[in-house]
């Protein structure tokens, strides 16, 4: 399938979570439990009310799709991009998936996901240029963090989570996550 054909695709299958590998495989993910959905949408709150205030970049949260430059296409459950890399996009590009990997983004274990493809999903965005990334694990309240030259590395049940110097005054609290409304 041709970039403008999976586009097409996905536009057909709107109630679908859609990605392609860098193989070119079709993932299709069931939809979120509502825990999972509760915890998605505080992760994405605290990412988008930061970046507001910081205006260096643009939150996104799951729905929005990342062409990587190994050609899979991703949608993590929230990332953020510097604006000056958005800002040499044109205008008709910023309407499909964005041709690029974000410099931070977040994965949300849930409990349908196996550990292992979620971690290689983390490499997979670590290679392709993400700057830093979380796969947060409510499930055993561990944050494994992913740094561009460094191995991941991992945090037991913290209270909250720092992004600097990648996202400079970010703090997710992750109480909210530990101990959803649900």
């Amino acid at each position: 399938m041709t970039d403008e054909q999976f586009f097409e695709f996905c536009q057909i299958n709107r109630d679908l979570r859609i990605e392609r590998t860098a193989d070119g495989d079709l993932v299709i993910m069931a939809p979120a439990g509502a825990r999972t959905s509760d915890r998605n949408a505080e992760i994405t709150f605290q990412l988008r009310q930061w970046a507001k205030r910081n205006g260096q970049g643009v939150a996104f949260d799951s729905s929005a799709g990342f062409r990587l430059p190994n050609g899979a296409v991703r949608g993590p459950d929230a990332a953020w991009v510097e604006r000056s890399r958005l800002d040499v996009l044109a205008d008709e590009t910023k309407e499909r998936f964005l041709p690029l990997c974000p410099d931070f983004v977040i994965e949300l274990r849930s409990p349908s996901d196996s550990l292992k493809t979620v971690q290689e999903k983390m490499e997979e965005y670590r290679v392709n240029g993400a700057r830093l990334g979380w796969l947060i694990d409510p499930m055993t309240r561990r944050v494994h963090i992913y740094e561009r030259d460094t191995t991941p590395r991992e945090l037991m049940n913290p209270s909250e989570v720092s992004a600097e110097p990648v996202l400079p005054g970010f703090v997710l609290n992750l109480s909210a996550i530990w101990a959803p409304n649900l």
